[in-house]
């Protein structure tokens, strides 16, 4: 199991951007897939974007492209999350996941809030 700890959430406007983080922990990630994912109460969780350690190969949702972006760092162990242009439809708890290679998200951190206000 990876550990993981999201920060960065908090109350924006609509229009305003926010940067996540995800520090990874515990495993060696180069073989890994993480992602950031987002849950509103009462839904399913969906996947927002998901990055290939290795390669940085991306996935993104139709509802956030062109206005998120992941990114890593290596040597920090460390995914971040750009959220541009935000809208309301954007605020729920924001997690960031990882999976081994060939197998689901296994690891979750403990969520990171975002609420966008119109």
């Amino acid at each position: 199991q990876a550990q993981l700890a999201e920060s960065g959430g908090g109350l924006v406007q609509a229009g305003d951007s926010l940067t996540l983080s995800c520090a990874a922990s515990g495993r060696t990630f180069s073989r890994w897939t993480l992602g950031w994912f987002r849950q509103v109460l009462g839904s399913d969780r969906e996947q927002v974007v998901a990055i290939s350690w290795s390669n940085g190969s991306t996935l993104y949702a139709d509802s956030v492209k062109g206005r998120f972006a992941i990114s890593r760092d290596s040597a920090k162990n460390t995914v971040y999350l750009r959220m541009d242009s935000l809208k309301p439809e954007d605020t729920a708890v924001y997690y960031c996941g990882a999976a081994r290679a060939g197998s689901d998200f296994s690891s979750w951190g403990q969520g990171t809030q975002v609420t966008v206000s119109s």
